[in-house]
């Protein structure tokens, strides 16, 4: 197991200009998209990232190393990923710094209390943000010292990832209708919709969720939601 010192002689200390250096970001998330911007965050802060895209892939990640951030996606595909909090919260060699994040805030009280050090509300694209919620929950000494300029600038991801997050949803939907599967697609495509600032993709995965929550047929929400999917891989191709 990686149990290095990100902040030992033997790697580059942070500085004012990148106060992430020498971190190591285990990000679990599903959508390609988040973690692109995720991807740029770390980038533009000096620290490396590494991804699991579920809760079983990031318990391997975690058998094998231990990166000093772990950023949980709340919603993923096999299961919530306030349980993997719970877990690190529990764990005897603990991770420094451990973020839950999601587009629904009301689930920012469960981050925390199963032990999350922060919270991380989608879309994720001010590095200010990201920086300070990170330091803010590491020891003084472990911050970069002097004064640092916060940053005003906004990451943009690639428009490739959120192409990527429409195939993945494709298949999803290709697997059936059930009712795990519906609550999946709408909490994926919502925060994908969001971030992207797809108001139309967003507005029907909302349609589907009241269809849910009323426990009524949403089946032209269904067929609705895989129409604009379709559009968009084809607007892929055009490309």
């Amino acid at each position: 197991m990686d149990s290095t010192d990100p902040f030992s002689a033997q790697l580059p200390a942070p500085t004012a200009a990148r106060p992430l250096l020498g971190l190591t970001v285990l990000v679990i998330e599903d959508s390609r998209y988040a973690c692109e911007a995720m991807r740029l965050l770390c980038l533009r802060s000096g620290a490396r990232i590494r991804r699991a895209d579920c809760l079983r892939s990031a318990r391997r990640h975690l058998q094998v190393y231990r990166p000093s951030v772990v950023i949980v996606d709340l919603g993923l595909p096999d299961g919530n990923g306030v349980d993997l909090i719970a877990e690190l919260a529990q764990m005897e060699n603990k991770v420094s710094v451990v973020i839950g994040t999601s587009g629904d805030t009301h689930r920012k009280t469960d981050a925390l209390a199963a032990g999350a050090d922060g919270f991380l509300e989608k879309p994720i694209t001010s590095i200010a943000t990201f920086q300070e919620l990170i330091l803010a929950a590491l020891p003084v000494d472990r911050r970069p010292s002097g004064p640092r300029a916060l940053s005003d600038e906004q990451v943009v991801p690639d428009m490739i990832a959120f192409q990527d997050d429409m195939s993945h949803i494709a298949d999803v939907l290709g697997e059936g209708t059930d009712d795990r599967i519906l609550d999946y697609v709408v909490q994926f495509l919502s925060g994908v919709a969001r971030s992207a600032h797809d108001n139309r993709l967003e507005e029907a995965a909302l349609a589907l969720a009241e269809k849910r929550a009323l426990g009524q047929s949403a089946a032209s929400e269904t067929a609705a939601i895989a129409g604009l999917i379709q559009k968009r891989l084809t607007q892929k191709i055009a490309i």
